[in-house]
């Protein structure tokens, strides 16, 4: 069976490349200081509960990130002829499911709490003979858990707009997001502390509202893209602009009358078949080849793409 070509991501994006790693373990090592410090200090309190149960998940697409880009660079084989970019696509389904199904436990937990009417206490821990509320050791964890996270999901996400990482992106969107959850607990616990019980219930519910409606989100553009939805930005909010680059190159060509085009993501990169109507005269084969492989210099990420001649496009008479 013909295999894919090996992919090889451009040097001047390797450096790249290597940030985002480093970057990545930089935040598994952070989140794990995070986790254990939250967990020592969470008490009864919902909203940190809430808050660990974040940190815990929030490593899922750092841990995703890693194993994809070292799996999905390895070269096609007999048995996996388009090579191992789905797994990039896999590793993001995976990730956002873990996000949807703590939100939705996370959420149940919280309202639950809060229809009981459980009252949360903080009591009080001695340190170097002196008695504190622990209440102050649960804003400071929180304080150490907001700029550090915001600052990586800011120094990743330009580097997942370089190297077209959906799990990238989404892990650096969840980063720059935690200093809401952070906020939030703190809200809590001070309610707790002015006496206000449901307040830590409602902290909590509102956090996993968040951590819902971002796995919602980000699993049901996981699943489209396995199913091969017309590519997207990595924001979402608009169509790839390559696919209008590539459509114009094709229909730009002197002996291409009319052009359309079928492009599919697959992890980092995209493959597609062009369909053109072609002008009579010289060899079409060689031209057809020419402009796939001209197709494939506009951008890095192409990694496939056959240029198929036809009488006609889509519905025309």
């Amino acid at each position: 069976m013909k295999q894919f070509s090996k992919f090889e991501i451009p040097e001047e994006l390797k450096p790249d490349l290597k940030k985002a790693h480093r970057y990545e373990w930089i935040t598994i090592g952070y989140l794990l200081t995070t986790s254990v410090l939250v967990y020592l200090s969470m008490g009864s309190s919902q909203a940190m509960k809430t808050a660990w149960f974040e940190d815990m998940i929030s490593l899922t697409p750092s841990i995703a990130f890693l194993i994809a880009a070292k799996v999905s660079g390895k070269p096609p084989c007999e048995q996996f002829p388009y090579g191992y970019h789905r797994i990039v696509s896999i590793a993001y389904l995976c990730s956002a499911v873990a996000l949807l199904s703590v939100g939705s436990f996370l959420l149940f937990d919280a309202l639950l709490s809060l229809v009981k009417q459980e009252h949360a206490t903080i009591g009080t821990v001695v340190i170097f003979g002196h008695q504190v509320w622990l209440g102050y050791i649960m804003i400071l964890v929180m304080l150490y858990s907001t700029y550090p996270s915001y600052y990586l999901g800011k120094k990743k996400l330009p580097l997942a707009e370089k190297l077209h990482d959906q799990i990238l992106y989404t892990d650096a969107k969840m980063n720059k997001a935690d200093w809401m959850t952070a906020t939030g607990t703190i809200v809590g616990v001070v309610g707790i502390g002015f006496g206000l019980w449901w307040a830590d219930a409602v902290a909590a519910i509102l956090i996993s509202l968040d951590i819902l409606h971002d796995g919602f989100g980000h699993t049901k553009q996981s699943i489209f893209d396995l199913m091969d939805e017309k590519p997207k930005t990595l924001d979402l909010e608009k169509d790839e602009p390559l696919i209008d680059v590539i459509l114009r190159h094709m229909r730009a060509q002197g002996f291409v009358r009319d052009a359309d085009l079928r492009l599919r993501e697959e992890g980092h990169v995209f493959s597609g078949q062009g369909f053109v109507v072609m002008d009579p005269g010289g060899d079409p084969t060689r031209k057809l080849e020419e402009l796939a492989e001209s197709v494939k210099r506009i951008d890095w990420r192409i990694q496939d793409f056959n240029v198929v001649p036809v009488s006609k496009l889509g519905d025309e008479p």
